[in-house]
């Protein structure tokens, strides 16, 4: 079977670099002629295909140039159909030796499916009502060297799509859709915080101390400099030392970086939001959560309610909020309130078959973790804040007044899945320090994840940094919910791919 498999690849090899040959001998006639489509530096387009269609009565009879690429042609002597895409969608045309004259129409019979060319005719409809465009002048303005896949077969293997994004967006148009889509969400979102008077910022990409997560970074050298650096895991600290430093309320959005794992939820590469406002807390935090989700729902798809693989989301305002602790109660009858310390825990772990990965994590807090992501996570399909984290596992956090173990901290979760991450943010140096150094330990220990020590941030917590409440977004998930997308790769035009070669 596997011989079969490469003779057939062999033969569709030896099939594309015939037609791609014809093709550049139709380019070098073409050139020859002195018509050659990539001297041409600009075309004179009035009107798009979505434009005529959506405004028939306006258009009818009347004279437009639209311009897009051949995706359908029809040959019957001295008339021609045919339809070509543009930004919008996709517009027929009637062409005709008659209209056109011998030389021209002679030309437009040669050119090929999915070469670039420009339409001026009338407005019409056909005998089956189809708005078309009737041709009196056609130019080839770009020659297509590499033919398209087959219109029936499209292109349908992920792993190609994601390669060459640039011929599933003209094969597939409803991809193209979901990536306009995304460029509306991120618009609205922008919108909401702007009237909420957050300002927009931008933040370094490459920094000398990686932190604001825990993650494993990317690392690069800078030669000038001569020093290492690292892409950023986050936005959240020098977004921080802006609200020391007087703004009141600012916001990123922003790709980060994470050298970990790949799956339809993960890539190395990524968008986040970030925001920050000065004298708000957690709770603030929760209640713009559910305005920014419910808002850029209705406001971009209309309704507030989404179906998401099958599951109908509901992101009406009112979410649901269980603390972290009376979640697992809630789960599995397990009330982490009545085990007080980190052997009683460890031993729990161990009795429930539930692995720890290093020494570093035998705490308490480490093991309530462990028990909501195995137990809980899960369950979560409607939204609901889960708050009150323990304080191993949120070291920007800050600490609960009522419970000095667990901190001011949640997380949005839909449809089992985590969609964004927030805090009372800790402003206290001292204790920000000291939580600093343990992630320092657990880094020398083994845990490539953990942070690292910054001494710079610890000085502009002793400047002194407001009760401030953080907020941080996964915006390509959040675009997976409203897109109805289950992979990551589905949202991101060009994700991260191992090279063929």
């Amino acid at each position: 079977m596997q011989g079969n498999n490469n003779q057939d690849k062999e033969i569709e090899e030896l099939d594309m670099n015939h037609l791609m040959q014809i093709r550049r001998e139709k380019l070098r006639e073409l050139q020859e002629d002195g018509n050659d489509p990539f001297e041409i530096t600009k075309f004179n387009r009035t009107n798009t295909s979505g434009e005529i269609k959506s405004n028939y009565e306006k258009f009818e009879q009347k004279d437009v140039t639209v311009a897009g690429r051949i995706i359908a042609k029809r040959i019957m002597g001295k008339a021609s159909f045919c339809t070509i895409q543009d930004c919008d969608e996709k517009i027929q045309s009637y062409v005709s030796i008659n209209d056109l004259g011998e030389e021209s129409y002679k030309s437009f019979k040669t050119w090929d499916i999915g070469d670039i060319i420009g339409i001026t005719g009338f407005v019409f409809k056909t005998r089956t009502e189809e708005i078309s465009v009737h041709a009196k002048e056609v130019k080839l303005l770009s020659k297509s060297l590499r033919p398209l896949p087959e219109k029936f077969h499209g292109l349908k293997d992920p792993d190609l799509r994601y390669r060459q994004r640039y011929t599933d967006l003209i094969v597939n148009p409803e991809v193209k859709k979901t990536f306009e889509l995304r460029s509306k969400i991120i618009s609205n979102i922008r919108k909401i915080l702007d009237e909420e008077k957050y300002l927009e910022v931008e933040t370094p990409v490459l920094n000398t101390i990686s932190g604001g997560a825990t993650a494993r970074p990317f690392t690069t050298h800078h030669n000038s400099l001569d020093i290492n650096m690292f892409l950023r895991i986050a936005l959240e600290l020098n977004l921080k030392r802006l609200i020391v430093g007087g703004f009141d309320k600012v916001y990123e959005i922003g790709r980060v970086f994470r050298n970990e794992g790949m799956d339809i939820r993960h890539n190395p590469e990524f968008t986040m939001l970030e925001l920050y406002a000065s004298y708000q807390d957690y709770n603030d935090m929760m209640d713009l959560t559910e305005k920014i989700f419910s808002k850029t729902a209705q406001d971009v798809l209309g309704t507030t309610k989404v179906t998401y693989q099958g599951t109908e989301i509901d992101l009406t305002p009112g979410w649901k909020r269980i603390t972290m602790v009376d979640s697992i109660k809630e789960v599995t009858g397990i009330d982490f309130n009545e085990i007080k310390t980190d052997e009683e825990a460890v031993s729990l772990a161990k009795e429930k078959g539930i692995e720890i990965p290093d020494k570093t994590k035998e705490t308490r807090g480490d093991v309530i973790s462990l028990f909501f992501d195995e137990y809980v996570e899960k369950t979560l399909i409607q939204p609901t804040f889960i708050y009150e984290y323990p304080v191993e596992i949120s070291p920007l956090a800050k600490k609960c007044p009522n419970n000095k173990n667990m901190t001011e901290r949640f997380e949005v979760f839909i449809g089992g899945r985590e969609y964004g991450n927030a805090f009372s943010e800790l402003n206290d140096p001292i204790d920000q320090y000291e939580r600093f150094k343990k992630q320092v330990e657990a880094k020398e220990a083994g845990d490539e994840e953990a942070g690292m020590m910054d001494e710079d941030y610890i000085q502009a917590l002793e400047i002194g940094l407001p009760p401030t409440g953080g907020l941080g977004i996964g915006i390509d998930r959040l675009v997976m919910l409203l897109t109805d997308q289950a992979s990551i790769r589905d949202v991101l035009l060009f994700p991260t791919m191992k090279p063929l070669n």
